[in-house]
């Protein structure tokens, strides 16, 4: 069966026959969709890991996804996938974080908890399937963009509910309708599409190598300390294997000794920012991510053939000391700016910020909310379902709306 007219292209509102002998399938509508999605709009000023707005250079969560989408495209290329559906996906991905990137997630979840919590993925989810303004079902709710299963499977990086225990999730428990729904024809249990694998990866590769990138420019970081001292290197070993990779401190230590003794890294010693030298950091994150993607492509196939491989036609293969590397350099950008002594007060007060925000629009709602969002509001059942429109609303503020609403009303 066409991938682009089957159950894989369905979605859960049936729309009008749209673009007569434009020719768009159904993914490039859905990639369409979601550039064009003021939910999208507002990435452009949500932190990544620098503070949206502090530096041109720095990238946001708009460039991200961009980079993301990118990377993905390619990657699925290479191996056979629709390049609109991994593009989309890379695209939608970071869709349901809040303000101030993962701190202010972390600070939504703990508000959150008599609602089930917050996670940035389960929140794209609802994002795209619920609140972002597109179609409506005939019994008057909103399905979001309406996007295919295969774009929806291939955004779930985390295709479970909340379970005790599981810091990651990819569904509240009211958007799991819509949840089974999109993984209606997935093989039983937690298994991803391939495309969200491919995303996954994507997005493990632009954030190690970008976000080591924008701390060399950023003058937050600098590989001299990796290169003199053993313990130093031990302890971001420990780091890393505690945070971002399974594999034990020892095996880390043997492939970071490897990483630091790579020529490609040469460049970042001595960086200035002179434009020499902006173009030698761009050549070494370039080779770096072509590494990252090529390897895996290769290592697929190698195991499930040429293709081309679609949704559960194959896995992912990214041979271990490719994952260590990527898990390193993110380990790298963890400990030397998201873990700079003088971040610890701005984090501090963001989460402040977004937990009296909550609280404040807790107690003013309806009235505090938006036209989006006091409707629903209104609608809801229980304190519950009303806690989660006031947490949808401070989860979809950029950064610097999120500081003017609390100077506004968290008086």
């Amino acid at each position: 069966m066409d991938h682009r007219t089957g159950t894989d292209a369905q979605r859960r509102v049936t729309e009008p026959a749209k673009d007569a002998g434009h020719g768009r399938s159904p993914y490039e509508r859905d990639r369409a969709r979601v550039l064009h999605s003021a939910a999208f709009r507002r990435l452009a000023a949500k932190t990544q890991v620098h503070t949206a707005g502090t530096d041109d250079f720095l990238r946001t969560r708009l460039t991200h996804s961009l980079e993301v989408a990118q990377i993905a495209r390619e990657m699925g290329a290479g191996l056979g996938c629709d390049p609109d559906v991994v593009d989309t996906a890379g695209l939608a991905h970071d869709l349901g974080h809040p303000p101030f990137g993962h701190n202010g997630e972390a600070a939504l979840d703990v508000e959150a908890a008599a609602c089930g919590g917050f996670e940035g993925n389960a929140q794209t989810l609802r994002v795209l399937t619920r609140l972002e303004a597109k179609v409506y079902a005939p019994g008057g709710e909103s399905v979001g963009l309406n996007l295919t299963r295969a774009s929806l499977d291939a955004v779930s990086k985390y295709p479970w509910p909340r379970r005790p225990g599981r810091r990651k999730f990819g569904a509240y428990a009211d958007d799991l309708p819509a949840f089974e729904w999109l993984r209606q024809g997935a093989p039983p249990g937690e298994r991803r599409c391939l495309e969200a694998q491919v995303m996954d990866w994507a997005d493990d590769v632009a954030y190690s190598v970008h976000d080591v990138e924008d701390g060399i420019h950023g003058g937050y970081l600098t590989l001299e300390p990796l290169l003199a001292d053993a313990d130093e290197r031990a302890a971001l070993c420990a780091d890393v294997a505690a945070v971002y990779s399974t594999e034990s401190p020892d095996f880390l230590g043997e492939t970071l000794v490897e990483l630091l003794a790579d020529p490609v890294l040469a460049p970042l010693a001595g960086y200035d920012g002179s434009h020499r030298a902006q173009a030698a950091l761009k050549a070494t994150t370039s080779v770096l991510t072509g590494r990252f993607v090529a390897t895996a492509v290769a290592a697929t196939t190698a195991r499930f053939g040429p293709g081309p491989h679609r949704r559960y036609a194959a896995d992912l293969v990214v041979p271990r000391p490719l994952r260590a590397r990527c898990a390193l350099l993110k380990g790298i950008a963890l400990r030397y700016v998201m873990r700079r002594p003088d971040a610890q007060g701005r984090y501090r007060r963001q989460r402040e910020i977004l937990t009296e925000l909550v609280r404040a629009l807790t107690e003013r709602a309806p009235d505090g909310l938006d036209p989006v969002f006091a409707p629903l509001w209104r609608a809801a059942p229980d304190d519950v379902a009303r806690l989660r429109v006031v947490v949808d609303q401070v989860a979809s503020l950029t950064d610097p709306a999120a500081v003017a609403w609390h100077g506004r009303l968290a008086r």
